[in-house]
């Protein structure tokens, strides 16, 4: 067969299939050209899920006439005009496919005004790109495009589209994503001339709060930490939730790149990075989060429908990305955020979507990051001492805050009240059913699920010893025996060094035996030829060529999870303290290792309405 050369329209109707997936993809592509026009208001009006007719009219700078047919001309924009404008795109749209792509596959109306011209003048377009002849119309400055029968001449693409509430259902959504990212611009939505929603402008902080909790719900924002970081030329801003608010899906992870709603790989790894020890398995983390930088380090030009971005410094946004969020979350303290009790009606953390709106409402009162800081907190200080490394250690010390008393009576609440006031997480009443904590604090009373608060503290400590290459060890009286397979047996002799890094001596003695001489300091009644057997088969899992880095925290967290107290062992009310002094100092400690909270709150008002008081 001979070469030959393809007519326009089908150019275009090919360009169309890359730009052009469904209704959402026009208002996507429309929306963005309001955005680079410099609009303050977008109408978006949609019939029938936008098979039937898509509208969106805009206030922005208009289209002069004679540039009309040029704009529904394949490759012809006014956003760049040389190959160094390419290499710094800093509009929405760059291409000039839009318009004559979405023009071949429906019947296409454009009216446009600027503002010194006497008249608006409208055009038509099916994707041939000849015939273009301007007629003169009242439209007010600004631009209306409407989009009549999507893909009537393609037939085989309409029979793809989904039902109307779902195509309708694709574009709502959207439309609230780009609200996400343009405060200064209102919005309106409307489906079969009936009004969705209407986002007006937000120029102030308190509005764009209302605008995200409009579209987050008010939860996001009281379980969430504001972010604004800066460093090496990038800026992160926005709002990142708390782990304990988190979703069975990635249905409210927003992330904007200069204003460029994307989805990037390296992206998502960084967030999952900052996430990976304290968020339940399964659950995945909620943000809205901006990241500026110059336009000249992002590739905006790696997807057809510019869903994806190339970053030039990878490693260095990533690493950004995660020292910002990891950061952020650690610093996060009992003095800084409560936990309500009403989350003991939060239902199992699974996948069930059925179950979210029951979440969303229990982690509306779960934690509350944006509660304001007890002042009689702020007289508290906890003893100046180097970090124990038990907390069994730690009873001398923290006796000396209650007057007194000595390690063995730890003073009463009451007392201790007028000599320091209270610490955020108050003092120790007693061990319930030798499994929590009950404190009570200037505000209320709080539990404590005491092997999960441990846990946490002791593996915060282990990553910093494995972080700083020191993690103490401690010479056993009694060497230890462990009969294991004889592959594990090879994986442990192979692991020496290994082990050594995490505070264990072991040794193979025999085909399937290894004895333990010395274990971390950090442990203490551990059975430790589980622990050995459990670290094993962490190594046959990952193998030994994984980085410490990456792989590593899980060991520990293993380790941290076997020395920490053990459920139904009664603790002293010097021990309960020492603990709830330790969590108020610990990174993260809002959650254990396996993302579960340790702690929950409940306030003298809940108490009050329990028993009908002041009514």
């Amino acid at each position: 067969m001979r070469v030959q050369i393809l007519p326009i329209q089908l150019i275009n109707q090919i360009a169309a299939g890359e730009v052009v997936e469904r209704p959402s993809s026009v208002v996507k592509e429309l929306v963005e050209n309001c955005f680079d026009a410099g609009a303050s208001t977008i109408s978006i009006d949609i019939e029938q899920g936008g098979a039937q007719r898509i509208r969106i009219r805009d206030d922005g700078c208009g289209i002069v006439k004679q540039d009309l047919s040029l704009a529904l001309s394949r490759h012809a924009t006014s956003k760049i005009a040389s190959f160094e404008d390419l290499e710094r795109v800093a509009s929405m749209g760059f291409r000039g496919e839009a318009l004559p792509s979405i023009s071949s596959v429906s019947r296409l109306t454009l009216i446009s005004r600027v503002a010194e011209a006497e008249c608006a003048w409208m055009v038509s377009a099916d994707g041939s790109e000849v015939g273009f002849d301007p007629q003169p119309d009242p439209h007010p400055q600004g631009t209306t495009i409407d989009i009549r029968d999507l893909f009537y001449n393609t037939p085989a693409r309409r029979k793809f589209l989904k039902t109307e509430k779902t195509e309708f259902a694709h574009i709502e959504s959207l439309i609230q994503k780009m609200a996400l990212s343009r405060f200064d611009i209102g919005f309106s939505l409307s489906h079969n001339q009936k009004e969705i929603f209407y986002l007006p402008l937000a120029a102030t902080e308190t509005e764009q709060q209302q605008r995200i909790a409009g579209i987050c719900g008010s939860a996001f924002l009281d379980n969430s930490i504001k972010i604004d970081v800066a460093s090496s030329g990038l800026q992160l801003t926005g709002w990142v939730g708390l782990p304990t608010f988190s979703r069975s899906q990635q249905d409210m992870q927003f992330f904007y790149v200069n204003g460029r709603l994307v989805r990037d790989k390296l992206i998502v790894h960084a967030v999952r990075q900052a996430f990976q020890d304290v968020l339940f398995n399964g659950r995945h983390p909620v943000f809205v989060l901006y990241l500026t930088l110059d336009p000249g380090l992002v590739d905006v030009n790696a997807h057809p429908a510019k869903l994806e971005v190339r970053f030039r410094e990878g490693r260095l946004v990533h690493d950004f990305l995660f020292s910002a969020l990891h950061r952020a979350l650690a610093q996060v303290r009992p003095a800084h955020h409560t936990v309500n009790i009403i989350a003991a009606n939060h239902p199992p953390f699974n996948n069930n979507q059925q179950q979210e709106a029951t979440q969303s409402s229990a982690n509306d009162a779960f934690i509350g990051s944006r509660a304001n800081h007890n002042e009689a907190y702020s007289t508290y200080q906890p003893a100046q001492s180097a970090l124990p490394y038990q907390v069994e250690e730690t009873i001398q010390a923290y006796a000396k805050l209650y007057s007194g008393t000595n390690s063995g009576d730890a003073a009463k609440p009451e007392q201790a009240v007028g000599q320091q006031g209270f610490p955020p997480l108050g003092f120790a009443i007693a061990h319930l059913h030798n499994i929590y904590i009950l404190a009570e604090t200037r505000t209320g009373i709080i539990l404590v699920d005491a092997h999960a608060a441990h846990e946490r503290v002791l593996y915060e400590r282990l990553k910093q010893q494995s972080q700083q290459g020191t993690v103490p060890s401690q010479p056993l009286l009694l060497p230890i025996k462990i009969n294991v397979s004889p592959a594990d047996a090879d994986l442990a002799e192979q692991a020496v060094d290994l082990f050594t890094e995490l505070g264990f001596e072991i040794n193979r003695s025999g085909l399937d035996t290894i004895v333990l001489r010395a274990v971390p300091a950090l442990m203490n009644n551990t059975d430790m030829e589980t622990l050995i057997c459990d670290v094993l088969a962490d190594l046959a899992q990952h193998g030994l060529s994984y980085r410490m880095q990456d792989h590593g925290k899980h060991i520990l967290g293993t380790i941290a999870c076997h020395s920490a107290v053990r459920a139904h062992r009664r603790l002293t009310i010097d021990e309960m303290n020492a603990l709830l002094r330790d969590m108020e100092r610990t990174e993260n400690s809002g959650v254990c290792n396996h993302g579960r909270p340790t702690w929950v709150e409940l306030s003298t008002n809940d108490l009050d309405k329990f028993f009908l008081r002041g009514k």
